[in-house]
């Protein structure tokens, strides 16, 4: 795992066959001068917490934690609302909640099933829109459907279907993806296309 400046310099690499065993995702907890940066393992099938300071020359890492253990497969981009963890188990087709993460000492086996709906194929990275809703990118590995490849599906927090984005034509092109505030306070959404190998700006409807 490396740690970027906002400038493009690397200032620190860390490594550790446990907790950082093939680093998929990360999502953080920022608190200002601390934060928790969650990090889901390909290899082993967790979800790592680590604790760390924030100062002006970098990071310094406190404390590694495991906090949920026992996915199938990738478990990926998560987002953190007050103090729960959400997390792509994209082989299960679910996604989890861990509550606690924040705080928690020791693993849970996967955690609670928050989202499971057809709408899903593969999930892999979670973003929580501005409005509350959360934002998933399919990877088209599970439940895929030749005439909804690489989209981003959107839920509530109460777990409803509101609607389905598309971000390329073939299969497995929709992975990493984020929200991006215009000048006028607006969002949209950047997205990794992994067909093209590029970035993507998708326009959300004007009514939301």
């Amino acid at each position: 795992m490396q740690i970027i400046d906002q400038y493009g310099h690397l200032r620190q690499t860390w490594t550790d066959p446990e907790f950082l065993d093939g680093p998929w995702d990360l999502t953080i907890d920022d608190k200002g001068s601390e934060a928790h940066v969650f990090v889901s393992n390909v290899l082993n099938g967790t979800v790592a917490r680590l604790d760390v300071s924030v100062a002006s020359n970098g990071l310094t890492l406190h404390k590694k934690t495991t906090i949920a253990r026992g996915y199938m497969h990738v478990p990926n981009a998560a987002a953190l609302t007050t103090d729960t963890l959400y997390v792509a188990s994209t082989a299960d087709n679910v996604i989890y909640s861990v509550a606690q993460a924040g705080h928690r000492t020791s693993p849970v086996l996967h955690g609670k099933v928050a989202f499971a709906d057809e709408h899903l194929r593969g999930p892999l990275a979670l973003r929580f829109a501005p409005n509350g809703n959360l934002l998933a990118a399919n990877g088209d590995a599970v439940n895929a459907d030749v005439l909804h490849p690489s989209e981003i599906v959107e839920f509530t927090k109460w777990g409803q279907f509101v609607r389905e984005y598309d971000v390329d034509a073939s299969q497995g092109g929709a992975f990493g993806l984020d929200t991006v505030i215009d000048g006028d306070g607006e969002f949209n959404y950047a997205v990794i296309d992994d067909v093209t190998n590029s970035v993507i700006v998708v326009q959300r409807p004007v009514r939301w």
